[in-house]
C-alpha cells in the first residue's frame, strides 16, 4: 500500500480509505438503520482491510444510528492497543441523531457533545481526524470553528476537516481560522469520479493555493463505475439504486451507458477490474490524497487495492473521462 501526506500536515494516510458507512445501516438514513453489513461481515471487511494496509478507518456518528462507529469500537478493543496505534480513525458531525431541535447541525453544544458519544462508540480517547459532515447554514462558521479547535486543544481531535464543503465556504472557514488563530480545515473530503467532476472547477485550484488536502468519496459514483449497472431497465436487487437512487438518478441516461460500456471495454484490455480503472483514475489526480471505498464484501474489497498500482498517463485519463465528456462539461 502506498502512502501520501493529508494536505499540508505530517499525518500519512494510505491512499485507499475504508468507509464504514454501510456498517449496520445505508449511510445516516433512519429508514436504514439495521440494514447494510452485519457485524460479523463489518469485522471481516475492517481484518482485510487492515492486513492490506488500509490505515485509515472512515465512519461518523450517524451512521447505522451509531452502529459503525460502536462496531469498529468493539473490533479495535478485540484488536488490542497495537493495532490501535497503527489506525488513523476518522469520524463526522451533522446529521440527525435523535428527535430534538438541537440533535444536529454543528453548533457548539452539538459538536462537543457528539464527539464524546463518538469516543464512547469507538472505545477511544481521540480521533485522530473529524470532519463536519456537511455545512450548517443555520450556525456561524465561527462558532463551529471555534468547538473544533477547542477540541484539538483538548486533544480529542488531532486533525480538523470538511466534507460536501463549497469552495467559497471553504476559502471563508480558512480566513476565519487565519485570521482568528484557530485550527483550520486541514482536508476536504467530497464526492469526486468519472461521473461527478465539480471538485476540478473550484475547490481543486483552492486546495492547491491554500495546501488543503482532498480525500474523495464515492468514487465509483455509488457503484455505477463498477458495471452493476448496464440500464435503467435492471438495477440488481439490493442495489444503491432500489434503495437511494436520487443522488444517482441522474445517470440514467443512454449517454452515461455508453460511457460505462466503454470503461468496460478499456478495463477488459487491460487486464483490470472496471472498478480499479475508476479508482486509478480518482487517484492519479495529483490533488487527491486518498479515495474512501465503501466495499460490500471481501471480493469488492480485493477489486479496489488494485486500483493504486494501476498506472496512467495524462492521456490516459483525459481519454478515460472523454467516455462520459457530456456529463463530465456539465459537472467540472
Amino acid at each position: 500500500m502506498e502512502y501520501r501526506r493529508l494536505g499540508s500536515t505530517g499525518l500519512k494516510i494510505s491512499r485507499l480509505g475504508l468507509g464504514c458507512g454501510n456498517f449496520g445501516g445505508i449511510g445516516s438514513a433512519p429508514e436504514f438503520f439495521g440494514m447494510g453489513e452485519s457485524e460479523e461481515q463489518a469485522c471481516e471487511l475492517m481484518d482485510r482491510a487492515f492486513d492490506a494496509g488500509i490505515n485509515f478507518f472512515d465512519t461518523a456518528n450517524a451512521y447505522g444510528g451509531g452502529r459503525s462507529e460502536t462496531w469498529i469500537g468493539r473490533w479495535l478493543k478485540s484488536k488490542g492497543p497495537a493495532v490501535r496505534r497503527q489506525l488513523l480513525l476518522s469520524s463526522k458531525v451533522f446529521n440527525p441523531v435523535g428527535p430534538g431541535p438541537n440533535d444536529r447541525g454543528l453548533s457548539r453544544r452539538h459538536v462537543l457533545q457528539q464527539v464524546d458519544e463518538s469516543l464512547t462508540r469507538l472505545q477511544t480517547d481521540r480521533l485522530d481526524m473529524y470532519l463536519i459532515h456537511e455545512p450548517d447554514p443555520e450556525t456561524p462558521l465561527d462558532e463551529t470553528l471555534a468547538a473544533l479547535d477547542d477540541l484539538v486543544r483538548m486533544g480529542k481531535v488531532l486533525y480538523v476537516g470538511a466534507s460536501n464543503i463549497e469552495a467559497w465556504r471553504l476559502a471563508r472557514g480558512l480566513w476565519i481560522s487565519d485570521t482568528r488563530g484557530l485550527a483550520r480545515f486541514e482536508w476536504v473530503q467530497n464526492s469526486y469520479s468519472l461521473l461527478d467532476r465539480a471538485p476540478e472547477r473550484e475547490l481543486f485550484p483552492l486546495c492547491a493555493d491554500q495546501g488543503v488536502g482532498f480525500t474523495a468519496f464515492s468514487p465509483l459514483a455509488g457503484g455505477w463505475l463498477t458495471g452493476k449497472y448496464r440500464s435503467a431497465d435492471a438495477y440488481p436487487p439490493g442495489s444503491r439504486m432500489t434503495l437511494r437512487p436520487e443522488p444517482y438518478q441522474h445517470l440514467a441516461n443512454d449517454a452515461v451507458f455508453r460511457g460505462l460500456t466503454a470503461l468496460s471495454d478499456e478495463a477488459r484490455g487491460r487486464g483490470v477490474e472496471m472498478s480499479a480503472l475508476a479508482l486509478a483514475w480518482v487517484l492519479h489526480h495529483p490533488r487527491v490524497d486518498a479515495a474512501i471505498i465503501g466495499p460490500r464484501n471481501t471480493a469488492h474489497l480485493d477489486a479496489a487495492l488494485a486500483g493504486p498500482g494501476i498506472e496512467l498517463s495524462q492521456a490516459d485519463r483525459t481519454r478515460l473521462a472523454s467516455f462520459f465528456s457530456a456529463l463530465s462539461l456539465s459537472s467540472s
